[in-house]
């Protein structure tokens, strides 16, 4: 039998919380129809035994605090909420807890932004790691020794696991499951639960923001100048005489404050403008090509499956309904 040690952070968001455990649960009553054993003991871990959830709204009670909990196959960190920095010093005493029992030879899977306490840890330096897309620029300014990658489902890297954005921590509750009882209990579990099985990727659903929280104001102008003039043939020498700053230093100073190179964003801007025409317009793919400043439909078909992972048509049919016939 395996031993899953849930935590309860301070903060957490019980939604990531409570359906780990019914996943986990739902395997052990499919295992006592078949009268045989339950696969898991799975029990809740707290730093107290009351703890405020998702905004206080709610109180989840701990089955163990933490230094009870001797040995333990999986601990599993929920997603939180709030001020993420806060949200790591209140959940502080959990972070040599993680680490002790992962020596031990605990595997460690953190959900969404769970990520950002398995990252406080070290355990994640020079690994890869998944969180929501939504905070991956603060992932990446707090915690630079980790590789995020943010289009990912699910990483998989020296029994640590991490999880993409939102309720894509199913997914991985489902890996974890085929992975120590089968792929048969785990699909069972999916058409349970009703979840899609074999997502990999979380790009289709990334809304490209910037990175705009840094202190440099000249890579901040020319960030802005991007994004208005997105349709136009935009070099980085043209950017770099904007500013009276040399190519090869506003390269390297733009790289470091928003985490692309200046090609990139150019590039994502572009893409996310042709995102939105196709979720709500009704022009044709080759239109919308031209309308974001790209002449060659192919080189624009391939940046825009890189950044979403799917094809404009693909795409389209996914958020826009009817879709539009190109």
């Amino acid at each position: 039998m395996k031993h899953i040690s849930i935590i309860v952070p301070k903060g957490a968001i019980l939604a990531s919380l409570e359906g780990t455990r019914q996943l986990f649960a739902q395997v052990n009553q499919f295992f006592a129809a078949q009268g045989a054993p339950p696969a898991f003991n799975v029990q809740l871990v707290g730093i107290d035994k009351e703890t405020k959830v998702s905004g206080g709204k709610f109180t989840v009670h701990s089955d163990q605090l933490y230094y009870e909990v001797e040995k333990t196959d999986l601990i599993v960190i929920p997603a939180i909420d709030g001020d993420l920095t806060h949200a790591i010093e209140d959940n502080k005493k959990f972070i040599p807890w993680i680490v002790k029992h992962h020596e031990q030879g605990s595997e460690i899977a953190s959900l969404c932004l769970g990520a950002f306490l398995l990252a406080s840890t070290g355990l994640l330096n020079g690994m890869k790691c998944a969180t929501h897309w939504v905070a991956a620029n603060e992932f990446r300014m707090m915690f630079p020794e980790v590789e995020l990658v943010d289009d990912k489902i699910i990483t998989e890297e020296k029994g640590i696991y991490s999880s993409g954005g939102a309720f894509s921590y199913l997914n991985l509750i489902l890996h974890l499951i085929e992975k120590y009882v089968g792929r048969e209990m785990s699909i069972l579990s999916a058409k349970v639960f009703a979840i899609e099985v074999e997502r990999k990727n979380q790009s289709p659903f990334m809304i490209f923001q910037g990175q705009k929280g840094h202190a440099d104001d000249e890579v901040k102008s020319a960030q802005e100048f991007i994004e208005k003039n997105y349709q136009d043939k935009i070099s980085i020498d043209q950017l770099a005489d904007m500013f009276a700053v040399g190519k090869r230093s506003f390269e390297r100073r733009f790289k470091k404050a928003t985490s692309n190179s200046v090609a990139e964003y150019i590039h994502r801007v572009k893409i996310e403008a042709a995102k939105k025409e196709l979720e709500v317009g009704a022009k044709n793919v080759n239109e919308i090509m031209y309308e974001v400043g790209y002449s060659d439909n192919k080189n624009f078909r391939s940046l825009f499956k890189k950044f979403t992972g799917l094809s404009p048509m693909a795409y389209r049919n996914k958020y826009n309904r009817p879709g539009v016939a190109v």
